[in-house]
């Protein structure tokens, strides 16, 4: 990790040497600009963690369970390091069992600033209220503010076959919004996917209103991502861009789930979807955001591309 260190540190100073670090300068503002803009201080950095899926397991294929804990201290110390204004983790934050919460909790709780958790898919060994307990999160879903932007954190799981008791109202719509998208024949349709509810599009069109009314800029996290198209997409994708889209606020828009990684700037709205901190052996995947007037500045680590985003 020590070149990364440095190389964040070069990057703060002056982006000269960009060409010859490498920088993936994959979306936003062309390189001169950038350039221009390297003595900026950003207003705040936050930091990005996304599917961990700590399991005291053998390897599956590229996941490598284990190797979590180790790249999660590793994280935690960066993060520390860095004085981040606070961290997200992206969902899937154990793999399967219940117990691996005691293992993997105190690991991520090593982390100073204030912490956030997003729920994901590998998440529910008991149902969503237990989970909501068990990390002392204020609801499923839920928003923050920080400076002059809100952070939405979405629950892509409202609607699911497994977050939810077999039998209740909200296993039955899930069932109901599965078995329509599935005779529809769209490549979401995957059981491992959720949908988002109308109480909760209700709740973000009303906070994304809020927002909007005070100047606030808007970052959004999610386990599943909305677009671009894809098979890992939350089920009602549709409807949650639609209502991202409504206000005008929205900059970005960071998920996991898809451990690939994935990007659309679509309509105004960066989609970044985060590889996954589990895949392979050795590598790992996280990221640094800094907030600026006008971009945000992904350094990212191990398998994270870096990326400017242009505010639009």
């Amino acid at each position: 990790m020590h070149h990364k260190q440095k190389r964040t540190q070069i990057k703060l100073k002056c982006l000269t040497a960009v060409a010859a670090l490498g920088m993936a300068l994959t979306v936003g503002s062309p390189a001169s600009s950038v350039l221009a803009k390297a003595e900026e201080k950003p207003k705040f950095e936050f930091g990005i963690i996304p599917d961990i899926q700590y399991c005291d397991c053998e390897i599956n294929g590229t996941r490598h369970y284990r190797e979590s804990v180790d790249k999660l201290k590793d994280a935690a110390h960066t993060l520390n390091k860095e004085d981040v204004a606070f961290t997200v983790q992206t969902g899937d934050l154990i793999d399967r069992n219940l117990s691996s919460f005691s293992t993997i909790l105190p690991v991520f709780n090593t982390i100073e600033s204030p912490k956030y958790h997003v729920l994901g898919n590998h998440d529910f060994p008991v149902p969503t209220d237990e989970v909501v307990d068990i990390l002392d999160m204020p609801n499923q879903y839920y928003d923050f503010k920080y400076k002059n932007w809100r952070f939405i954190v979405l629950d892509t799981n409202d609607l699911s076959l497994y977050a939810n008791p077999e039998g209740s109202e909200k296993y039955k719509e899930a069932q109901n919004m599965y078995d329509a998208i599935k005779n529809n024949n769209e490549i979401n349709a995957q059981t491992w996917n959720g949908g988002v509810s109308e109480e909760q599009l209700s709740w973000l069109s009303g906070v994304l209103d809020q927002a909007a009314q005070r100047q606030e800029k808007v970052v959004v996290f999610s386990h599943m991502p909305v677009a671009p198209e894809n098979n890992h997409n939350v089920w009602n994708d549709e409807a949650v861009v639609k209502e991202l889209e409504a206000h005008g606020n929205v900059v970005a828009y960071f998920n996991g789930h898809n451990h690939v990684g994935n990007y659309q700037l679509k309509n105004g709205i960066h989609y970044v979807n985060l590889e996954g901190m589990v895949e392979t052996a050795d590598t790992t995947s996280y990221s640094i955001v800094r907030v600026f007037k006008d971009h945000l500045e992904i350094d990212g680590f191990g398998r994270e591309a870096d990326r400017v985003l242009k505010i639009q």
